[in-house]
């Protein structure tokens, strides 16, 4: 096997040029536009971006990707990591018009990542000509559109030194929690994490052969950890094909993800929870007849809560169409630690395991929590008490560490970040553990997730995870959008810490917005046995969330002090007597 993705990929041009590896849905249908990149093409692509990269001394800089959906994103990450450039994918920028959030973003990721140019397509490059005087950086970094780039170019391209230790990326982390950080991931990262992948997804040899090298169909965003490293790098690093179309056409139509996966028939697709209840909204009888899913061998699900009743009801709906309970393989990972630390076996159903079972006060809405598997190969998963830094029993909660050759360098320029999270040592003396942040415990080997450190409230002095409370108000209304909630703490007097719920509500629900509300405080309080303080609806696409499209809990707690939510409609506890402090 190849030492790293640069010399793979020369391996898989020079055994089959002509093999597909990238089809791209251009309009996110199976029957419209199919665009097609060949091992022969990507390779050729590639080391013409590189060798432009190269004759500009910018080996060993940084150069910002934004591109729009489509396979250009991988001949220039390809491209940088060809020229011994750090390639930092980014949100591309939707239009002239950008929204303070993202310009934000982009502002400090040039800066933090002190880039040097930028790669995009036409209409990218073309968009941040009208945002120079947001982005002053701008005068300063060179833009170019990598479809100009000759083909001949490639001819001065010179293969970079990369050794494992050498850095191939920056993942610049969701910002769930805190600003960005630019996670720095190695080629020695990224190598031994599709080892991990491979392993744990069940792409072997056999596998790839029944499908005829269909691996993944996929609209998850390339810019992100999930998305990139999942179904773009381990396609190349298998040299199989894989199918891709653009996140938005997946939320303008989610039956497009399933009709793609039906005809296609990959051995391997996934997406976060919210995508798999969004399918179960769009689930028609005649839809149903058009589907055939059979073939679907891994469902992986993953980057956010995977919930019990999710799996269940999409098995139960999705078994007509020949949908198998055993395919879903729910997964946990990170981009600290390149992205896979942990998945359940293929061809198992899930492991269940009830709240009261590990002496958690049982909601209606999620009863259970959903076993993510045993770490993969060469992963060490630890449960730690942060406080006495020492290894917890089986079965308690504590923080998750992890330690293995996936977990990557650190952040980037961020020696006391780095220290602190990736330098982590146990009271025994073991060391050189990743602190994840994220809750959750060991049973039978198998790690299950409970939540955020940062986003666990102590209210009355029991503890109650934002997820749980943001699942219970979801289910409990059908015009509140799955994935589109935020629960957290306010401190409310001499009542102390008290829980407000934030929610996406469909603007045609306006004259049940009083009984939405309502039903959200009783669901909550049978569930979990709390009063919320404030229930607020806000308009759809309104809750701050990560480029992941993880919800920002800390920012929309901000925006909801703050009195900047786009409010809909609201309702404030009677214990609290005023809204002080509250958006609505």
């Amino acid at each position: 096997m190849s030492d790293s993705l640069v010399n793979l990929m020369i391996a898989q041009e020079s055994r089959r040029p002509g093999r597909i590896a990238y089809r791209y849905l251009a309009t996110g249908d199976c029957d419209g536009e199919v665009r097609e990149l060949s091992y022969g093409r990507l390779g050729r692509r590639s080391r013409a971006i590189g060798a432009w990269l190269q004759e500009r001394g910018l080996a060993g800089s940084r150069a910002l990707l934004l591109y729009p959906p489509g396979v250009e994103f991988i001949c220039g990450y390809m491209g940088c990591l060809s020229a011994g450039v750090i390639a930092v994918p980014g949100v591309p920028p939707q239009g002239r018009r950008q929204n303070h959030r993202a310009l934000t973003r982009m502002r400090r990721l040039i800066a933090d990542a002190d880039v040097k140019v930028i790669l995009g397509g036409r209409q990218v490059i073309e968009a941040l000509d009208g945002m120079a005087e947001h982005l002053p950086q701008l005068a300063d970094i060179t833009c170019v559109v990598t479809e100009e780039i000759p083909d001949e170019a490639e001819n001065s391209w010179r293969a970079p030194d990369i050794r494992a230790d050498s850095v191939a990326f920056l993942q610049y982390t969701s910002g769930s929690t805190s600003a960005p950080r630019g996670v720095t991931v190695t080629h020695g990262n990224l190598m031994d994490n599709q080892r991990v992948l491979t392993k744990g997804f069940g792409h072997t040899p056999d596998a790839l052969a029944e499908r005829e090298g269909d691996l993944f169909v996929s609209w998850l965003p390339v810019y992100h950890d999930m998305g990139l490293i999942a179904p773009v790098l381990n396609t190349l690093y298998l040299g199989a094909t894989s199918t891709l179309f653009s996140p938005l056409h997946f939320l303008q139509r989610p039956e497009r993800w399933l009709t793609a996966i039906s005809r296609y028939r990959p051995h391997t697709s996934g997406a976060p929870n919210f995508a798999y209840e969004l399918c179960l909204r769009h689930a028609t009888p005649e839809l149903m007849d058009r589907l055939d899913l059979r073939r679907w061998r891994v469902a992986f699900n993953g980057a956010e809560p995977v919930r019990a009743a999710t799996l269940r009801r999409f098995s139960d709906t999705f078994a007509a169409a020949g949908f198998r309970r055993e395919a879903f393989l729910p997964c946990y990972g990170l981009a600290e630690a390149t992205l896979m630390v942990s998945g359940s076996s293929v061809d198992a159903a899930p492991t269940l395991v009830g709240r009261r079972d590990i002496g958690s006060r049982p909601g209606t809405a999620d009863a259970e929590l959903v076993g993510c598997g045993r770490p993969g190969p060469g992963m060490t998963v630890v449960i730690v008490d942060g406080e006495r830094l020492e290894e917890c029993p089986e079965g308690e909660v504590g923080e998750i560490w992890v330690a293995g050759e996936s977990v990557a360098r650190g952040y980037w320029r961020n020696t006391l970040a780095t220290r602190e999270v990736f330098r982590a040592s146990l009271k025994d003396g073991r060391s050189g553990f990743l602190r994840t942040g994220d809750l959750g415990f060991l049973r039978n080997g198998e790690l299950f997730i409970t939540g955020r450190l940062k986003d666990l409230m102590v209210i009355d002095g029991r503890n109650h995870y934002p997820q749980d409370l943001e699942l219970s108000a979801e289910t409990s209304h059908p015009a509140l959008r799955p994935g589109c909630t935020a629960a957290f703490s306010v401190e409310d007097g001499a009542l102390g810490e008290q829980p407000v719920v934030v929610a996406e509500a469909a603007p045609e629900a306006a004259p049940e917005f009083d009984r939405i509300t309502a039903l959200i405080r009783s669901t909550i309080g049978e569930a979990h046995g709390l009063a919320v303080r404030d229930v607020v609806l806000v308009s759809p696409g309104t809750i701050p969330k990560t480029s992941s499209g993880k919800i920002q809990r800390r920012a929309s707690r901000t925006a909801y002090l703050e009195g900047t939510l786009s409010v809909v409609g609201s309702s404030v506890g009677s214990s609290v007597g005023s809204s002080s402090g509250s958006a609505g």
